[in-house]
């Protein structure tokens, strides 16, 4: 999910992902946020995206936008 498009051909998106603890099978969240590269400025804060992994195009920019799977409303 794109959690921010303010900067120039940038995203930062927001993986979010659910186990399960090994010891107290508590169900554990954590997310990670890339910075995806955006050719065409085309997606925006909330829409549901697919990344793939790319050269590195900046200090932090390691990813690419392939598709918007979902606007947001």
């Amino acid at each position: 999910m794109v959690v921010s498009a303010k900067a120039d051909k940038t995203i930062v998106v927001r993986v979010d992902s659910a186990r399960r603890h090994r010891k107290y099978q508590k169900i554990v969240r954590s997310s990670i946020k890339l910075h995806a590269h955006d050719e065409s400025n085309d997606a925006n804060a909330g829409d549901t995206v697919r990344v793939v992994e790319a050269r590195p195009l900046s200090r932090t920019k390691r990813w690419r936008l392939i598709e918007i799977l979902e606007r947001a409303k």
